[in-house]
């Protein structure tokens, strides 16, 4: 076993979009045939024919794309019909599974005659040997199931139609997968799939069932708690880069206290050893900080670009990127900002309330004079000049001989911003520019 070439699958259904958690499995499996110079296999297991929907199918194409986690072959199960058939009909041959008449379905009838006549309906069962099967799973240990309560079980409704479980084994011999990487709720499956194995003369893979994305209350994951596709993360503004390192904690660590990763670092560092058995908990808060360090990774001009990006055209300044680079966590935060009206100042003079423009107690008539002693000051300069560390020296040399900078900070500060809580009075002023700025401290007196 040791001696072949690693090759892992991702099997993913197309009756649903691809989710969070299968990210996180189809990164182990990524980064394990990678780390092993093997081979990474993506499969759309699409035997259910009425659940299963080409845009499904898309949505998992462009899911690998966007994560920039390639695959190196690609199978759909709707197009190896003839390769089941021709191992069920082997099983059969070998007296290894039967044609079994089943009792009537009252959902099939028929009319002759005036009568109503039930339906007797065929499938395939596999003959069980009844026997204990025993598989060192690489993350649970040791496990053993007695597999006489798995009695005859279905593996094709006909010879046309295998049930997932046949379909699985079948691909997993055909592919040469050495490593089977998947969820622990498919570790039940794990039996019957060795059985038909074995009795296809096929040899067993090594099996890894990690634990399961489970909620802030340790339930099972829901689209409340974030089990949405990985394309909606896409669209809420996260980077592929951030989502991969997110998930890859979910379960993992590396042992010791790092917690960012670039893909190639996790392709040095992953190992099935450190997977834990128990389920991980899906936290948005950690996700939201892991982006945000990832964006603080990227060049200076990728991260002005996508900001702006996000921006809308009328308000593509690159002057406020650091400012917003500075609030966000993702991308789509800056539409939060953007709703919130917290970049509106910088594009329109706000309305000014009087109140608001008194620091504590202090009389209006010195609040009038600071913002004229303001005004003059700044009169001075050249627009080239107006720069927010000019305006700060500028302003601050008066703020200081006043009893209280916020004399004449607070007053500066609304009036060109209208906000209870903005970026401080420098920056505003040098975006918006000299003549702007005067303006607004001279609507404020």
């Amino acid at each position: 076993m040791q001696d072949k070439k690693i090759v892992t699958r991702m099997p993913p259904s197309p009756t649903g979009l691809f989710h969070v958690g299968s990210v996180r499995t189809a990164l182990y499996n990524y980064l394990y045939a990678k780390q092993n110079d093997g081979k990474f296999i993506l499969r759309i297991e699409d035997t259910d024919k009425e659940r299963s929907k080409v845009e499904f199918e898309d949505n998992i194409i462009e899911s690998f794309k966007w994560l920039q986690m390639p695959y190196q072959e690609f199978y759909r199960q709707s197009e190896r019909t003839e390769i089941y058939k021709k191992y069920l009909q082997k099983l059969i041959d070998q007296n290894l599974a039967y044609i079994s008449k089943e009792p009537a379905r009252t959902t099939e009838t028929v009319q002759s005659g005036g009568e109503v006549k039930k339906l007797r309906g065929e499938v395939i069962r596999f003959k069980n040997p009844n026997k204990k099967i025993k598989f060192n799973d690489l993350i649970l240990g040791e496990v053993e199931f007695n597999t006489t309560d798995l009695k005859d079980f279905v593996i094709a409704k006909d010879l046309d139609t295998p049930l997932y479980n046949f379909a699985v084994v079948v691909d997993d011999m055909e592919m040469g997968v050495t490593h089977v990487i998947r969820g622990q709720d498919h570790t039940s499956n794990t039996p019957r799939q060795i059985l038909l194995i074995e009795a296809l003369g096929g040899e067993r893979p090594q099996y890894a069932h990690i634990p399961l994305i489970l909620s802030p209350d340790k339930a099972k994951l829901s689209k409340r708690h974030g089990a949405v596709s990985a394309l909606e993360y896409k669209e809420m503004g996260y980077l592929p880069e951030a989502l991969l390192n997110f998930v890859a904690l979910i379960g993992w660590n590396p042992g010791n206290d790092k917690e960012i990763f670039t893909l190639n670092e996790l392709l040095r560092e992953f190992s099935l050893e450190r997977v834990q058995k128990s389920g991980g908990i899906f936290n948005i808060k950690k996700l939201d900080w892991i982006n945000r360090e990832h964006i603080k990774l990227l060049p200076p001009e990728e991260v002005e670009k996508n900001i702006l990006e996000w921006l809308p055209e009328n308000m593509r300044n690159p002057k406020i990127v650091s400012i917003i680079s500075e609030r966000i966590s993702k991308w789509g935060d800056i539409q939060d900002m953007l709703r919130a009206g917290e970049l509106d100042f910088f594009f329109k003079a706000p309305e000014i309330k009087k109140e608001k423009l008194i620091y504590k107690n202090t009389p209006s008539e010195k609040i009038i004079n600071n913002l004229k002693l303001a005004i003059k000051a700044l009169s001075d300069f050249e627009e080239a000049n107006f720069t927010c560390d000019n305006i700060k020296s500028t302003l601050m040399l008066i703020a200081d001989n006043l009893e209280n900078r916020g004399e004449l900070l607070h007053p500066v500060r609304f009036a060109l911003s209208g906000k209870d809580k903005s970026p401080d009075p420098f920056i505003i002023a040098s975006i918006i520019g000299k003549n702007e700025t005067l303006s607004r401290l001279q609507k404020a007196i």
